[in-house]
């Protein structure tokens, strides 16, 4: 039953998602050729079979049961269904090919722009809603970098101090994160390690190793977070000894700790033997100890006391060994400390503003977008590895879905702007297609013959339908 329920959820917000995304680009489609008094037939989202339809006008909008696209069909005009039924007839003023070529081009393209404005109308949302934190990297002295990770193979390293990325300076940390660091043609970042300067250089494939490593706990393996307790399980080893939320561990056995992931690794290590802990806990969290609890304290510091105790982790049913603890990342109460650590700053947009910065997280997607196809098309990345389908997709749509209403949204725009991208791209049954044909006939003054763009048309189904199903199997490969 959890299973069935799982999956019947996943399926709610990738139809969701995809209902608005088809919607809007087919409106965009709808609304222009409407404009320009041009006949829409049928407006449907989804393909068919049909579930429900309703007649206003000289239109039919309809509800397919297929919720992996949709259309809408002008007269006059050869698209999707192949229909040529029109081109024996004389041209009527409401159809689409009496029109001037301009118009029919801004009908053709609508559809590709209005998804960039949806895109950036909720990446501007989201900015006006919440505003925008993040991490001051002149806050950051050094990094945490996982052995065997992407990050460790290119050559970074724990306890690097990153002082440029692509060539800008380091300002925040998200400029670190995987997602922008595959926007560079050619990834560069500068280091100051052991007082001295080293300059780490991307490989040629980095994208497909970004996309390897998506399966893997470690992700791309950079991190800044320091080892605050951000919780304490009840009964959990950490529970026994007396740590509390708040609390920084500072020392396993012999060895300094810096970061959360660095303390994990640690516990990892000890394959549940019992090792000596030592953790920092502020004067403001109070230092009283009761007798029961088994932890010594062995060194008094201006702000606090640090602690001292052996504690044996337990293994969980995964087979990882912990301590009962949880970061300071666990809960937007517990954010606080990450805050008080590193100054975390925050900015408020005003509508204005905000709009401004969702067109700019729009060119920032649509870059990452186009360097990713064109690292493909080049042979610097593996296509298998680079790109998803439509099964990736309700893979990362449902994840984002889990983690709150923001991430969905944020989902919604990224793929907005991949549908337009996509679209726009010149090939025979996609809006690019069309619009190539269209720019041909404003240059020449001649309009290409019925039987090349119908011959077009079949052709570029098939590529479609073959890519399509190329990306469905590798799909289920890669989960």
């Amino acid at each position: 039953m959890d299973l069935l329920i799982t999956i019947l959820t996943s399926t709610f917000w990738v139809v969701l998602a995809l209902t608005i995304l088809v919607f809007v680009h087919e409106l965009g489609h709808f609304l222009t050729a409407k404009w320009f008094g041009m006949r829409v037939e049928r407006f449907s989202i989804g393909f068919p079979p049909t579930v429900l339809r309703r007649q206003h006008g000289d239109t039919e909008y309809a509800l397919g049961a297929t919720p992996l696209g949709g259309y809408v069909k002008i007269s006059g005009m050869i698209d999707e269904s192949l229909d040529t039924d029109h081109q024996e007839s004389e041209a009527q003023p409401w159809e689409f090919r009496s029109k001037p070529v301009w118009q029919r081009i801004v009908v053709i393209t609508a559809g590709v722009l209005f998804n960039v404005l949806l895109a950036a109308i909720i990446f501007g949302g989201i900015r006006w809603a919440q505003g925008e934190t993040f991490v001051p990297a002149d806050n950051i002295e050094s990094i945490y970098v996982a052995e065997g990770s992407v990050a460790h193979d290119i050559g970074l390293r724990t306890g690097d101090h990153v002082l440029e990325v692509n060539g800008e300076p380091f300002q925040r940390f998200d400029q670190i994160l995987a997602s922008n660091l595959v926007a560079a043609d050619s990834l560069t970042i500068t280091v100051r390690r052991d007082d001295s300067t080293q300059v780490i250089h991307g490989p040629r494939d980095f994208i497909t190793r970004v996309s390897r490593a998506r399966n893997d706990e470690r992700g791309f393996g950079v991190s800044y977070i320091p080892p605050l307790i951000g919780g304490v399980q009840s009964g959990m080893p950490a529970d026994t000894v007396g740590l509390r939320t708040g609390d920084r561990i500072v020392r396993i056995n012999d060895t300094p700790v810096r970061f959360w992931a660095e303390m994990s690794d640690l516990i990892q290590a000890s394959e549940g033997e019992p090792m000596t802990v030592e953790w920092f806990r502020a004067d403001s969290l109070g230092t009283d100890t009761t007798a029961s609890v088994p932890a010594t304290a062995v060194e008094r510091r201006s702000d606090g006391v640090v602690y001292r105790s052996r504690i044996a982790p337990t293994q969980t049913e995964s087979g990882r060994y912990v301590l009962g603890v949880t970061n300071a990342q666990a809960s937007q109460a517990t954010m606080d400390m990450i805050y008080s650590e590193f100054g975390i700053e925050q900015r408020d947009y005003g509508p204005v503003e905000a709009l401004q910065a969702g067109a700019g997280d729009v060119w920032t997607t649509s870059r990452n977008i186009v360097i990713t196809l064109q690292r493909v098309a080049t042979g610097r990345d593996d296509l298998r590895e680079s790109l998803g389908g439509p099964v990736m997709i309700a893979k990362v749509t449902s994840e984002a879905a889990e983690q709150g209403a923001v991430m969905f949204w944020r989902l919604v725009a990224a793929l907005s702007v991949t549908l337009a991208i996509m679209n726009i791209l010149p090939v025979p049954a996609l809006d690019g297609g069309q619009l190539m044909f269209l720019l041909y006939e404003g240059i020449t003054r001649r309009k290409p013959s019925v039987r090349v763009r119908l011959v077009a048309q079949q052709i570029g189904m098939i590529l479609l339908l073959g890519f399509m199903t190329f990306l469905i199997f590798n799909d289920i490969l890669r989960l």
